[in-house]
């Protein structure tokens, strides 16, 4: 066994690899945290509003 085939094995292993992460992203148990996961720019606006309103009520006391 030379170098050569290691590479080759090292390159199907890595890809091998590459594809189980792409099919445990995209499975179907992990749709709700990858769709909770692309709200969170949104839910910024509203984590905003809170921390102003409380930031009110903190200097009125």
């Amino acid at each position: 066994m030379d170098i050569n085939e290691l590479r080759g094995i090292h390159t199907l292993l890595v890809m091998a690899v590459f594809i189980g992460i792409i099919w445990w992203a995209f499975s179907a148990h992990r749709k709700k945290a990858n769709e909770e996961a692309a709200h969170l720019p949104f839910d910024d606006d509203e984590v905003d509003k809170r921390t102003l309103a409380q930031e009110k009520t903190e200097k009125k006391q």
